[in-house]
């Protein structure tokens, strides 16, 4: 059983890099790499919010955004023949980090602004 599945897991593997040149393997080292710079930087975002401190925020968010989608990145360059809606869910995803982030300087900024009247 536990040989069939391992046997099925290498084949779908195998697919992935000849039909859509992307390696599994990569992308997985890639999302595991992220994943400590993913809660380091979400803890330091939220540390900075408490305190206050809008461009130190901003900093932060920018890291936690790449470490989001790094492992997106990586499809999108080497990926070959994929599916128009695999482009969409990516652009997707990459769209609402860039919203949310711009959204969070906004409000950051007027944050700011009423602080120093």
């Amino acid at each position: 059983m536990i040989e069939f599945a391992l046997s099925r897991i290498r084949e779908l593997m195998q697919a992935s890099r000849d039909t859509y040149n992307v390696d599994p393997v990569i992308f997985l080292v890639i999302y595991l790499a992220a994943a400590p710079v993913f809660y380091y930087s979400l803890v330091r975002t939220i540390r900075a919010l408490a305190k206050g401190l809008g461009n130190e925020a901003m900093r932060w968010s920018a890291v936690f955004l790449c470490a989001v989608v790094a492992p997106f990145v990586y499809v999108l360059l080497f990926g070959r023949n994929l599916p128009w809606w695999v482009y969409a869910i990516i652009a997707v995803l990459v769209g609402q980090g860039v919203f949310s982030m711009v959204a969070k300087r906004r409000a950051s900024a007027a944050t700011g602004a009423k602080r120093e009247r």
